[in-house]
């Protein structure tokens, strides 16, 4: 499997490329702020071309560049329809700080792209010689997902690999205090969705390190919060 990340933009998210071994065919997962060169040179250095742009949910940091990799190269962006007005109304999803930043960062006003498909109703999506699964996680954003993929690599304590937004991070969570954010409905997901991954799994977050869930099971305190009331 070929993976790469690399943080970008004001609030430093993750953007992924991701293909199956030995294809040409790849996917970006989370095209946040500024994120389109380092794309372009990872596709052409490696001789790949997206079969589409994947956003794990609708913040500004997560899809500015979204629209502009999926028209570049006509493909469509896929996103939860609760996230899809963020494309083009960025500010909804932030706070009085995060708008101001948006709108001082946008040189023209976002809109979506030709090509938008929603994750609604969707366990699964075979993408580019890949099967995702997809998860519906509210709380951060109504529209959040995680996004899933087996993994055969050289560490063989890993099976699964979840890209999991801004969801759980390597001993955090996702905050919910933004417009559309909900606690209870983060609760509801971290009992019923985030803790039911199994501990062979990677985490692959949109902000900070990469993690496992053996180890967020055992550290991460919203996972103990969560599992105590199971």
């Amino acid at each position: 499997m070929f993976l790469a990340s690399f943080a970008t933009g004001q609030w430093q998210s993750n953007c992924y490329v991701v293909a199956a071994p030995g294809a040409s065919e790849c996917v970006v997962i989370d095209a946040g702020q500024d994120a389109a060169p380092s794309v372009r040179q990872l596709l052409t250095e490696n001789q790949l071309r997206p079969k589409g742009v994947l956003a794990t949910h609708g913040h500004f940091d997560h899809v500015a560049s979204a629209a502009e990799i999926a028209d570049e190269y006509n493909v469509p962006l896929w996103i939860h329809s609760a996230d899809r007005d963020l494309l083009s109304d960025p500010a909804a999803g932030l706070g009085p700080d995060g708008a101001a930043l948006v709108k001082q960062f946008l040189r023209t006003p976002m809109a979506e792209p030709a090509r938008v498909e929603e994750f609604d109703g969707l366990r699964e999506l075979n993408l580019a010689r890949m099967v995702f699964s997809v998860t519906h996680a509210p709380g951060h954003t109504q529209g959040s997902v995680l996004l899933g993929l087996d993994y055969n690599g050289r560490n063989t304590a890993i099976n699964r690999i979840v890209f999991s937004g801004d969801v759980v991070f390597a001993g955090s969570i996702g905050r919910t205090d933004l417009p559309g954010g909900d606690a209870k409905s983060m609760a509801r997901t971290l009992r019923d969705v985030v803790l039911a991954l199994p501990d062979t799994a990677a985490l692959l977050p949109g902000h900070g390190p990469q993690t496992t869930m053996a180890r967020e099971r055992r550290e991460n305190p919203h996972l103990a919060t969560a599992s105590a009331r199971n």
